[in-house]
């Protein structure tokens, strides 16, 4: 009796051993279960990371550098993609190739001690521009133009799908930045010189992110499953106003014009989720933005409540010292200091990582400050769900480059062009053009480019030149696709004054503009259009009736040529849909759009905006000549 008593002790004992190893069990994975609160689950998981996997969590290093074995090595939390060579998976890289390379990095992450997944982050701008046969939706300093939130959000969402076809799901944008000088070299990226347009065009984040749930608390980052992807609002802050238009230059201007111009579109994302937000390698009045501690922490955080995270530029700390890199340890501190919590170093992680343990152990930078960047990159990480799903499938390849988002950006391309000439000839203006011409002439550098047609951060950095790097439709072949089967289309790139005298053409189509682009490299003080495209214009618009399509990233210098051309059009940068400029040069559709950027006379008056004093433009902000669609027969 006494065993059996003694064995009865020993089960029960057993039974609660267990008991107590299960409850263990599910306390340890408290911060996977998904029906818990995202608070509760980030401060389990934080009492669990060590110093140096907290540190792995600020991280983020390009793929080019990068095995899954330093991503367990190095608990690396983030990866990026530039548009360099080695860093994409290959040349012309299918859906598949890219998925196979984000989980092989992923496997990486998830096989580390406490399997925190990474998130991997691209530049998707203006469509999925780093991926072959993605949709290159227009730049936005055309879809400006359109003034359509609809229209922006559906972009935001095509986007999204296509992005996440490649196996990603975050990407560094939009770009809220507020051109006020054509001069700048990413002036296309901004979509107005107007805060009011460029914080009317933040509902691409909705689109990208999905829409925030009623009554969700400001500032709380929200991705709404796998379709979507987290968004990033750059760059922080005032970016598009620096002197004379120089990138990562020096804004000079007073806090009253400098929080009523820049600062609407970052109050507008954050309201509506957005996840993330990078900082500016530009200064306010000599303060760089990546060690501007008031901006980032005091107003950005603490004022305007935002509790994604802050990630920096690529190597924007490395910038803080003049010439660049010259003290890092002092620029890890600045950055820390500042509040950016996710670090896109790029190539030189490991000097990063020992630099930021060293300053930490040592107290040269507080624990708090760590403990506050990791809790915002967990926040996210939980809130777009990678805790539950962390390897993407191959399902989504579908979307990529498909026809419903070729029809969108054809879509949109018509409502970014803006009529800016249609002088009559004869008794009726020249737009729009006859489909049933006998004899018609395109030429011009940009008919027949595909590169130029998208350029800048279109396949590479810099953008590129010619057809066969990714697909689309050039202006060319929708010109030839448009008009009547009878009608002789002849391309000439740059004919000569005795080709035009030998030949009789109805009418010409000239399209010439500025060659890709991207940051700096764009920078410039003359903004006139390289040759042969003036050279062109005045060649075939003196011989021939013509309509000029601009393919420019912003205005250029044309007061020369306006009074050679019969039709003007600002063409922008259309992307991959060239059929959306036939549309309206033959009249399927009627022109609706209306500059969102004021077009200068001279670079002289630069810079100069709607409401200036001095304001005396060739074409001003909001002109556009409209015309109805011709009547189908």
């Amino acid at each position: 009796m006494v065993v059996k008593n003694m064995w009865k002790h020993v089960v029960f004992l057993i039974m609660m051993m267990h008991c107590c190893t299960f409850m263990a069990e599910v306390e340890y994975f408290k911060y996977k279960d998904p029906e818990r609160r995202i608070g509760v689950r980030i401060k389990d998981l934080m009492k669990r990371m060590t110093l140096e996997e907290k540190i792995g969590q600020m991280t983020q290093a390009d793929r080019s550098v990068l095995s899954k074995d330093d991503m367990k090595n190095f608990f690396i939390g983030s990866v990026l993609s530039v548009p360099l060579p080695g860093s994409v998976p290959a040349e012309k890289a299918s859906p598949k190739t890219w998925v196979d390379m984000v989980n092989d990095l992923q496997s990486g992450s998830l096989s580390t001690r406490l399997g925190i997944p990474m998130i991997y982050g691209i530049d998707a701008v203006h469509g999925h521009n780093d991926v072959y046969k993605s949709t290159i939706f227009p730049h936005n300093v055309g879809l400006g133009v359109t003034r359509d939130p609809v229209l922006i959000k559906k972009i935001g969402a095509a986007t999204a799908l296509e992005v996440r076809a490649t196996g990603i799901p975050y990407t560094f944008a939009p770009c809220i930045a507020v051109c006020r000088d054509p001069r700048w070299g990413r002036c296309y990226e901004s979509y107005s010189e107007d805060p009011k347009i460029v914080k009317l065009m933040t509902e691409i984040i909705p689109g990208l992110q999905g829409d925030i749930p009623t009554g969700s608390r400001k500032g709380v980052p929200f991705v709404g499953g796998q379709t979507k992807v987290a968004a990033c609002a750059k760059h922080y802050v005032g970016d598009g106003g620096t002197h004379l238009g120089v990138d990562e230059g020096n804004t000079i201007i007073d806090a009253k014009g400098f929080f009523s111009i820049h600062m609407p579109a970052y109050y507008d994302s954050i309201i509506k989720g957005v996840a993330t937000i990078m900082t500016s390698y530009s200064s306010w009045n000599g303060v760089k933005m990546h060690k501007n501690r008031y901006l980032v922490t005091d107003y950005l955080k603490n004022t305007l409540k935002f509790r994604g995270f802050v990630i920096s530029d690529f190597q924007g700390i490395d910038r803080i010292t003049h010439p660049e890199h010259a003290n890092y340890t002092y620029s890890i501190i600045a950055g820390m200091n500042a509040g950016i919590d996710l670090f896109m170093v790029g190539f030189n992680y490991k000097d990063f990582i020992t630099q930021l343990t060293y300053l930490v152990k040592n107290k040269f930078i507080p624990m708090r400050r760590v403990n506050d960047a990791v809790k915002r990159i967990l926040r996210v990480k939980f809130s777009m769900g990678l805790f539950e799903n962390p390897l993407a499938d191959y399902s989504m390849a579908k979307y990529l480059g498909c026809q419903e988002h070729r029809d969108l950006a054809r879509e949109a391309v018509r409502k970014t062009l803006v009529l800016l000439k249609n002088d009559k000839s004869f008794k009726e203006p020249l737009l729009p053009l006859s489909k049933k011409a006998s004899k018609i002439l395109v030429a011009g550098s940009h008919a027949d480019n595909l590169g130029y047609q998208c350029g800048g951060w279109t396949i590479q950095w810099q953008g590129f030149s010619g057809n066969n790097i990714t697909a689309g439709t050039t202006i060319l072949s929708a010109v030839k696709a448009a008009v009547d089967p009878r009608t002789q289309v002849v391309y000439n790139e740059n004919p000569n004054d005795e080709f035009m005298k030998a030949s009789k053409f109805d009418y010409a189509i000239v399209v010439v503009g500025e060659n890709p682009y991207a940051e700096f490299f764009g920078d410039s003080s003359n903004l006139t259009i390289p040759e042969p495209g003036p050279r062109t214009i005045k060649r075939v618009c003196g011989s021939v009736k013509c309509v000029v399509v601009l393919i420019t990233g912003r205005p250029v210098v044309i007061q020369p040529y306006v009074e050679t051309v019969d039709a003007l059009v600002a063409g922008w940068l259309p992307g991959t849909e060239g059929q959306g400029v036939t549309d309206l040069l033959f009249g399927d559709y009627g022109f609706t759009g209306k500059l969102a950027r004021t077009w200068f006379k001279s670079v002289d008056q630069l810079p100069m905006n709607v409401g200036d004093p001095h304001y005396d433009p060739l074409y001003p902000f909001g002109f556009g000549l409209t015309t109805k669609p011709r009547k189908k027969v």
